[in-house]
């Protein structure tokens, strides 16, 4: 038997987004036009504390084009893309010992 979900509620479960899916946003948002440059788009985007995990846990947007080695994108996905491995290395960096023997085992 299953319990009965509380009431008034909707039957889809609310998504945390963070990294990359967060960033579109806002820079939908912000209607940042391409080609453009870093600086171009850190002057767009109004909320530049971006989480990189469902924890909240974020990076400042300036921070994370430190670590880009380029400074012109000529859309928003070539954007997107050149960020994505900072928010991965920054998810995986703080990730704690139970998380990543959690991830280790099997089941």
């Amino acid at each position: 038997m299953a319990a009965r979900p509380p009431g008034g509620s909707s039957s889809e479960p609310e998504a945390i987004e963070f990294g990359i899916a967060v960033l579109d946003a806002r820079i939908e948002e912000a209607g940042v036009s391409f080609p453009a440059t870093g600086e171009e788009i850190l002057d767009a985007v109004d909320d530049q504390a971006i989480p990189y995990d469902a924890k909240g846990r974020t990076i400042d947007l300036a921070d994370a084009l430190d670590q880009v080695s380029r400074e012109e994108f000529e859309n928003e996905t070539d954007f997107l893309d050149a960020l994505y491995p900072v928010f991965e290395r920054e998810r995986r960096e703080a990730r704690g010992f139970l998380e990543s023997l959690r991830d280790a085992l099997p089941f």
